[in-house]
């Protein structure tokens, strides 16, 4: 496993980050299709013996009992020094209010809550998950770099929003003399390349490392287009993603599944690949529910693509409407 520097931060994390939403009690919150503890804990091993240490989650997921196995799992496997774990704030976790947001009692009631089901004094890289238009940003960045001095956040991070929004929170935290987010969370992937006009070009400028959800477009891309799982059925924010440029989307896959036949690879391996090798890009996050997802993504760290691979990869590509903010 590589390991690669977040940003412009001395963080060392693996170029392979595990998404834990596939992990959590199926009965709690808005999946079924997610593991129980016992099948969890398997992957998150896994992942630790392919020196993968940079587990990503949120409060969200399974209702928080994504973030309570990977707690347990991770103090059972693994020393707190030697693993980055990440989650993620803003959804809502209960009535009121309150529940949700990025206001400053709702952050500070938040990391509490988190830093319980995580069972963990400190989280790594906290992440506000999405914008919160109801609430200033000058208010989220002082209470983000309140939790950075209080000792219990080393890191902050952003997921998914415009470019503009982004460079208003980067501009107000160095206006105030506050803690910069250091990563950008967003959605990238062989289907989707929208971020490359504007918000990879931004976080290279500014020394932010990217770690891209569904790089695997929620399987999309390691499979024929009409195979159908159970996440595929019932995801119903994937269908949204994945329901307007039907006909441009499969012939992506199709040209994958033509480079990977080709490089003798699996097609994971090859749309993984070719994230990695695109600045600002440090490790996309791979969500495990077989034990070849782990085992792909790992691979995908050393494969080669030459820059025939990658034009042919990009070459069906067509502009998409704006997804996943």
């Amino acid at each position: 496993m590589e390991f690669a520097n977040l940003g412009r931060t001395g963080l060392r994390v693996s170029r392979i980050c595990v998404g834990c939403m596939s992990f959590g009690a199926p009965e709690r919150g808005n999946h079924s299709w997610t593991l129980p503890e016992d099948e969890s804990r398997k992957y998150i091993k896994q992942a630790l013996d392919l020196d993968i240490n940079f587990f990503d989650t949120a409060n969200v997921y399974s209702d928080g009992t994504s973030e309570e196995i990977v707690g347990r799992a991770l103090k059972d496997f693994a020393k707190r020094e030697d693993v980055i774990i990440a989650t993620k704030v803003n959804g809502r976790m209960r009535p009121g209010p309150h529940g949700l947001g990025l206001s400053r009692k709702s952050i500070m009631h938040e990391v509490e809550q988190s830093l319980r089901r995580l069972g963990t004094d400190y989280i790594d890289l906290y992440q506000i998950h999405r914008w919160d238009a109801t609430t200033p940003i000058e208010e989220t960045m002082e209470a983000l770099h309140d939790l950075v001095k209080a000792g219990k956040v080393r890191y902050i991070g952003a997921s998914s929003m415009y470019a503009w929004q982004f460079a208003k929170a980067l501009h107000v935290s160095d206006k105030n003399g506050w803690t910069r987010f250091v990563s950008m969370q967003n959605y990238v992937n062989l289907i989707y390349r929208e971020e490359e006009r504007e918000m990879l070009p931004l976080c290279k400028d500014e020394g932010i490392g990217v770690i891209p959800w569904s790089p695997l477009a929620r399987g999309r891309l390691t499979r024929d287009w009409n195979d159908q799982t159970e996440r595929s059925q019932t995801d119903e924010f994937g269908k949204k993603l994945y329901a307007v440029q039907v006909d441009a989307d499969r012939r992506v896959v199709e040209k994958l599944t033509e480079v990977s036949q080709r490089l003798d690879a699996p097609r994971a391996q090859v749309a993984l690949a070719w994230l990695l090798q695109k600045s600002p890009i440090v490790a996309p996050i791979v969500g495990a529910t077989k034990p070849h997802h782990l085992e792909d993504a790992a691979k995908a760290v050393d494969q080669k693509l030459s820059k025939e691979d990658i034009a042919a990869l990009e070459e069906p590509y067509v502009p998409h409407v704006i997804s996943g903010i």
